[in-house]
């Protein structure tokens, strides 16, 4: 296992060399925000390790991340927008979806802004979360401003956290990438565990 993850590091090491590097960070970015299997947060971890050590630029890295992100989210609620009236007519015809449907409405206007930051860190809940505020009509303003905020944010925090890795570990490069990706992946945990006590608790 530890040799596979190592020949995968070296991989993207060795890729991440290359100014076209910046690219890969905003396409994977761009489709992250739609089909949530692709991985953004690696790509955008890499950028900061290989800019922490010397070849790539952490500024470009995280505007790159969070331009990717922004238009992907946005995307993400355009297709909600536009899938808006079979989605609700489907929730109408049964009663218990139609009070599911404005719940989602209820919560999204009254916590959207923050539920929208939030969500950025959880791979799949912000996909959702953007296709429901384009489903349920929210002001695209409103949207635009709060995943924007969101993506600075998240695009710094992988961004940065990979630069430290990469400053951190300078003689092993494989080690930086490694300590980088598995601390992002145990604070994605910890705010999935957080969220389930707390609706628990609710």
């Amino acid at each position: 296992m530890a040799a596979a993850l190592a020949t995968v590091f070296d991989s993207l090491r060795d890729l991440s060399d290359s100014p076209v590097f910046y690219l890969v960070i905003l396409v994977i970015a761009v489709f992250d925000s739609v089909f949530p299997v692709v991985p953004s947060e690696t790509m955008v971890i890499i950028g900061g390790v290989a800019a922490g050590l010397g070849d790539l630029n952490i500024a470009v890295v995280i505007a790159l991340g969070a331009a990717g992100a922004f238009i992907g989210d946005n995307m993400s609620f355009e297709i909600g927008l536009r899938a808006k009236v079979p989605v609700t007519r489907w929730y109408s015809r049964s009663e218990k979806r139609a009070k599911r449907l404005v719940w989602a409405d209820e919560q999204i206007e009254e916590r959207g802004g923050l539920l929208l930051i939030t969500a950025r860190f959880i791979p799949g809940g912000r996909t959702l979360l953007t296709l429901s505020c384009g489903i349920t009509g929210q002001p695209h303003r409103w949207f635009a401003k709060w995943v924007a905020a969101a993506a600075i944010i998240w695009a710094s925090y992988a961004a940065l956290l990979g630069y430290v890795g990469g400053k951190t570990f300078e003689d092993n490069h494989t080690l930086a990438f490694v300590v980088a990706f598995t601390t992002a992946v145990s604070i994605t945990v910890l705010i999935e565990v957080v969220r389930y006590f707390r609706k628990r608790r609710a």
